[in-house]
């Protein structure tokens, strides 16, 4: 049996190719470019998006031996990708990273209608998920919404060009529109929103068992392979990483050091009475969902870093990082750098970073000391969120490849960190979903249990994690007295 399978994911397109022994023999990446072309807005060029796909896909296909025995396709998630009745974009997607809905959401949550609809599905509503995005669209743009017929993810558009098919995977409908109880819409979101209107551009979510469809002629075209090949909708890339972590059992966890930071645990319980934080997802598991906390920033802080203090990479960040002592000389980092804001744990579209205690005493040692430790306190404040305490913690996402970055996750989380030892973990997730859907395993379990591989265990610091205790709680006090700061400063943004 040989797969490809796709991770398109929000700044890089990826390709992988599995052997029949599950083991990854070829993978290609192509960028794919985010616009923003006004302040707080991210978006894309959907076709430019699967002219990327069908790029990497074809080089892929170029590397294996035999032939392919199913397509599974894993993808960026949120946001709004809207298109019309032939299938055809009606302008870019909107992306989950988009803050121009951020006023709306500011209102909603004012006036209860986010905590309201928290209770009904379990997840934040952020500026990026399509409630917001919709909303905006029918206040500012209704020439583009009476031309579509369809709102699509990420995956969902690559699906519907590899097959023909306008579909939704459950775990991209799980928010905002979906009741995790019944696994449906709710006509209770969706009044609550006043967004009634909307809902004729949604397609119902398709459960476990309804994943797979044929290529179509034109894209078999397009790829250099057969007519009627297998493709699978995968979960949304949240989900699909979590699963090629291994993250599959209630209780596992673990943490995307990506463009996002998804620190996430699996539950098979739902509450919705608790704190209202974070996302309720469908894990692609039958029976089990992702309580998730996908923040607005993650790596791109460290590459805003890098550029900041003129360095080539991550890897010199990490090196300076390393040089500085713990606690960075007193010098604390709020990482809040997203224009949208942030959304997870907590959510605040006016939320904004910046360094505090700064003096002639700090150099860049401390600076880039202090970027770190102020995102790895972003991920313990997500695990703290959950209210599960994990046995360990699985990481994975570009970021995961510093050492310096998972040991310091360790001490500050107090938990045993794993990183995969796959290259491309989403893909992975993709390839074990794609062998139960399409018959080759009997569950994601199992199929978890063959092929996911795991590096050596780092264990935290007690010494270290005595500190990182000490230093959370201050962390948390320090947001908490810059968050009356940062309406003020939308002010002086005009926002």
């Amino acid at each position: 049996m040989a797969v490809i399978c796709v991770d398109a994911g929000t700044t890089m397109i990826k390709a992988v190719g599995y052997d029949r022994a599950g083991a990854e023999i070829a993978v290609t990446r192509h960028e794919a470019g985010v616009t923003r072309p006004a302040p707080g807005w991210a978006e894309q060029d959907m076709g430019a998006v699967w002219d990327a796909v069908t790029r990497v896909v074809r080089e892929v296909a170029g590397f294996m031996g035999e032939g392919v025995d199913f397509i599974s396709v894993t993808a960026q998630g949120d946001g709004c990708w809207l298109v019309d009745e032939a299938g055809a974009p009606t302008g870019p997607a909107i992306l989950w990273n988009d803050g121009r809905a951020a006023g709306i959401v500011d209102a909603w949550t004012r006036s209860g209608i986010v905590e309201r609809a928290f209770r009904i599905n379990g997840s934040l509503t952020a500026s990026g998920l399509p409630s917001a995005i919709l909303s905006w669209l029918g206040r500012h743009d209704r020439d583009r919404l009476d031309r579509s017929a369809a709102m699509l993810t990420c995956g969902g558009w690559i699906f519907s060009r590899l097959t023909g098919e306008i579909a939704c995977d459950e775990s991209d409908g799980s928010a905002p529109f979906m009741d995790p109880r019944t696994r449906r819409y709710s006509a209770d979101l969706f009044d609550l929103f006043d967004l009634g209107w909307a809902a004729r551009l949604l397609p119902e979510p398709r459960d476990d068992a309804h994943r797979v469809a044929g290529l179509t002629g034109e894209a078999a075209a397009l790829l250099g392979l057969p007519e009627g090949t297998p493709v699978v909708m995968a979960p949304y890339d949240i989900a699909a990483t979590a699963i090629g972590a291994g993250a599959v059992e209630v209780g596992q966890a673990c943490s995307i050091l990506g463009t996002t930071l998804c620190t996430e645990i699996v539950v098979d319980r739902l509450d919705l009475d608790g704190d209202a934080s974070g996302i309720t997802v469908a894990s692609g598991v039958p029976g089990r969902h992702l309580r998730a906390f996908p923040t607005f920033a993650g790596v791109e802080v460290i590459e805003w870093a890098c550029r900041l203090l003129g360095l080539g990479g991550p890897a010199e960040l990490g090196e300076l990082a390393a040089a500085g002592a713990p606690g960075a000389g007193g010098l604390a980092f709020l990482p809040y750098l997203s224009p949208a804001g942030e959304r997870a744990p907590f959510l605040d579209p006016l939320a904004r970073g910046s360094f505090l205690g700064l003096s002639f005493e700090h150099g860049r040692e401390q600076v880039a000391r202090a970027v770190f430790e102020g995102l790895t306190l972003v991920i313990h404040d997500c695990l703290a969120a959950s209210g599960v305490r994990p046995r360990e913690l699985r990481l994975c996402g570009g970021g995961a490849a510093s050492a310096l970055w998972r040991q310091l996750i360790a001490d500050v989380t107090g938990t045993t960190v794993f990183r995969s030892r796959d290259a491309e973990v989403g893909a992975r997730g993709a390839y074990l979903v794609g062998l139960v859907a399409t018959g080759a395993a009997a569950s994601v379990e199992a199929a978890a249990r063959e092929h996911v591989r795991l590096s050596d265990a780092v264990e935290p610091d007690p010494a270290g994690s005595a500190r990182y205790a000490r230093m959370y709680e201050d962390f948390l006090a320090l947001r908490e007295a810059n968050a009356a700061a940062w309406p003020l400063l939308a002010r002086g943004r005009g926002a």
